[in-house]
């Protein structure tokens, strides 16, 4: 295995983190797939998941959101778009004119940008557990959302995790979560996180992407309700649903085995 770290400067002068991997010898081998993380994470969502891609002959791309990991933290508005403007930064650094694609989470939502804004770096699409956003989105339920925002914030990451992972999988896997967020994420950056997701509405511009799409979803996830997939394949042209039964909103970790191999079957495809 082979991980090199870069660093790409976005058109604002941020500095964005960024990490390249593969199987082969040498990190600048294999055909280039860019995983992009959830809401106020770091690479390091990918932590489990990404070798499965490496071994099937994929160099991955990552890469730290402005606000977390080694990135630069502005204190300033983020946007979904915005982040997918730094994706072309961090593509532009490597050297990678066009890309495979696979976001989860907010990761989607910028995918979703990238493939629009930008629909010649992008080769096949994968967007998993995520939204279209705005007015017809599928929003979680209140009882969710009063749960991750109690004052007890303990008890609020403990819910997360029930949120991200079956009963069972906790049971068995002490941690650590890297998809539970970055801790030493500044409150302020956490704040712009939030704001950014919360804002994302690509609805319009859905219909305008062309690159081939695969929208993946877990059938219990609440935490971005499954709704929303059925949704964004309906609104992209021939996109592709696959639901993978019984999981919650962190498929990709929990039902590698099975999300995995249905995503790599659709990539070899395009």
């Amino acid at each position: 295995m082979t991980f090199q770290a870069g660093k790409a400067v976005a058109a604002d002068g941020t500095v964005i983190a960024y990490q390249s991997a593969c199987a082969n010898a040498g990190a600048g081998s294999g055909i280039p797939l860019v995983l992009l993380a959830g809401q106020s994470n770091t690479h390091r969502w990918w932590d489990s998941a990404r070798a499965d891609f490496e071994t099937a002959g994929y160099r991955t791309i990552t890469l730290d959101w402005r606000g977390t990991g080694a990135s630069d933290k502005p204190d300033e508005p983020y946007s979904t778009r915005g982040f997918a403007a730094d994706v072309v930064a961090v593509l532009d650094e490597a050297g990678i004119e066009r890309a495979q694609v696979y976001g989860t989470s907010m990761g989607g939502r910028v995918a979703q940008w990238l493939a629009a804004d930008h629909p010649e770096r992008v080769g096949a699409l994968v967007l998993g557990c995520t939204s279209p956003g705005g007015a017809h989105a599928i929003e979680r339920d209140r009882p969710v959302r009063q749960a991750l925002a109690q004052a007890d914030r303990g008890a609020a990451e403990r819910y997360l995790l029930e949120l991200m992972y079956t009963p069972g999988w906790l049971a068995a896997h002490q941690g650590p979560y890297y998809v539970a967020g970055d801790p030493d994420m500044p409150v302020y950056a956490k704040g712009r996180h939030l704001t950014a997701s919360g804002k994302h509405d690509a609805w319009d511009v859905l219909p305008s992407i062309t690159a081939p799409t695969l929208v993946v979803h877990g059938t219990d996830d609440v935490f971005n309700p499954a709704a929303n997939a059925p949704l964004i394949a309906e609104r992209i042209p021939n996109a592709r649903l696959a639901l993978i039964e019984g999981a919650r909103h962190a498929y990709f970790d929990e039902f590698r085995e099975v999300a995995g191999p249905v995503v790599l079957e659709f990539l070899a495809k395009h």
